[in-house]
């Protein structure tokens, strides 16, 4: 169930958005340790946002977990995230925020019920 929200204020092709879901998903369930058939990505391109001052490439994510996350797993999503969005959209990883959430089980719903 971890779900990874990214909003960045690049315009995403079709292409590059289908990369860009494969590779988080991949790196979200490695490093929290969770199977990919838990993991939902949910990407928005061309959202208006400006960072210090200027609305150069940047990117903000928040992530939401039931367990995996914590100061070594989080230091490690931050890092491998921010390289993707580098190499993906060329979000320099110092235009990159990220917020983490380990949430109880009963915080968080699925399939008309919560975990």
């Amino acid at each position: 169930m971890p779900t990874l929200n990214l909003n960045t204020n690049v315009p995403v092709d079709s292409v590059t958005a289908s990369d860009i879901l494969k590779d988080a998903t991949r790196i979200v369930a490695k490093l929290i340790g969770k199977p990919e058939s838990y993991v939902m990505i949910v990407l928005n391109g061309g959202v208006p946002i400006a960072f210090a001052k200027t609305e150069e490439p940047a990117a903000y994510g928040e992530i939401i977990s039931i367990g995996g996350l914590g100061p070594s797993v989080n230091g490690k999503l931050s890092s491998a995230l921010a390289e993707l969005l580098e190499t993906k959209l060329s979000v320099d990883s110092s235009r990159f925020y990220i917020k983490f959430y380990d949430v109880e089980r009963s915080f968080f719903g699925f399939n008309g019920s919560t975990f």
